[in-house]
């Protein structure tokens, strides 16, 4: 079977990850006054994922100290490109949008009161904007960056060496250690939302994170690696000048291609949701999500053919054949 025809056939035996991702928020952020359990990462685990904080880098751009094939057809090294973010500024703010539509109104009050008390300026207030809030967050707060992400290297699959066991703790989760996963961690501020004893502040930012790791955490790159930093060291031609690296194709690119208006992206995708989907998507946990993405990455992500280093004097790659298309499906 060619790789076109093995795609075609595992697309049309999953499920969207967009219309997934929203049902996993609303079941992770069970916020009520009583504070019962509530299914906000539900909500989320329904939509797409991304960040939107300031300016977002332009999904496809030509970087300027890029060293871009000549003429002659020879290409000369380039520099590393820098990490990307998860989900890209639409991809978060569809999630949290679709995530708040199947919020109870209780609820919703809830999560608006929590998220009020913040008085920084990272980001707008509302809760789409604080979906992006732990991006602009980690910029300056580098002992958070590896809660973003699981390094599963696609050679050996194995969650357990990308997510070790962290000694247990009393301390808040948002105190540390900075080599904890996204797994770990989504898992740790889950349960201080659940808690009576949790500070405000400490609620807070446990709200901020959950809102945005259920995003992160269905990234496939994300919950992948390929000895390559989730992607960010492989190149992609896009015709012409233009070069992404893979993990920021994933991030932003394809989803810009879809809608690039967040909340038109969030009600297309919204009404397409069914009862008997929600309640499907509403089950599983964290390590079960890490290897949907897994997988997702391994099947379709990597389908480039890239080679597992971060050699940097490699040329873009091609896309294979209806690519696209195929990026499209996996997200929306």
């Amino acid at each position: 079977m060619t790789v076109n025809r093995w795609i075609n056939a595992y697309m049309r035996s999953r499920r969207s990850l967009a219309l997934t991702l929203p049902v996993a928020l609303i079941r992770h952020i069970p916020i009520l006054s009583a504070w019962p359990s509530i299914l906000l990462t539900e909500a989320l685990r329904r939509s797409i994922r991304r960040k939107a904080i300031g300016d977002p880098a332009p999904a496809v751009a030509l970087r300027a100290d890029a060293k871009l094939p000549a003429v002659s057809g020879l290409y000369r090294p380039r520099p590393f490109p820098a990490p990307a973010l998860a989900w890209g500024s639409e991809g978060h703010q569809v999630v949290a949008l679709i995530a708040r539509q199947y919020l109870k109104p209780e609820a919703r009050r809830r999560v608006d009161a929590i998220l009020a008390t913040d008085q920084d300026t990272l980001t707008a207030p509302d809760m789409a904007a604080r979906a992006t809030w732990a991006d602009a967050w980690r910029r300056d707060h580098k002992d958070t960056e590896n809660w973003h992400f699981a390094d599963i290297e696609l050679d050996d699959g194995d969650l357990a060496k990308a997510c070790p066991d962290s000694p247990p703790s009393d301390a808040p989760a948002s105190s540390g250690p900075a080599t904890e996963c996204i797994v770990t961690k989504l898992e740790q501020f889950t349960r201080e939302l659940t808690a009576p004893g949790t500070s405000p502040q400490e609620r807070l930012l446990a709200l901020e994170f959950v809102l945005h790791f259920v995003g992160d955490l269905h990234q496939p790159l994300h919950a992948s690696d390929n000895h390559d930093r989730g992607g960010n060291c492989v190149a992609l031609a896009l015709g012409g000048p233009r070069t992404v690296n893979l993990h920021g194709y994933w991030d932003t690119l394809v989803v810009g291609e879809i809608d690039p208006d967040a909340q038109a992206l969030a009600k297309q995708l919204g009404k397409r949701i069914t009862q008997q989907e929600m309640a499907a998507w509403s089950s599983g946990t964290p390590e079960d999500w890490a290897r949907e993405s897994f997988g997702i990455a391994k099947q379709v992500v990597y389908t480039v053919q890239s080679q597992p280093s971060c050699d940097n004097t490699r040329a873009p790659i091609a896309l294979p054949i209806d690519y696209d298309g195929h990026a499209r499906r996996v997200v929306a």
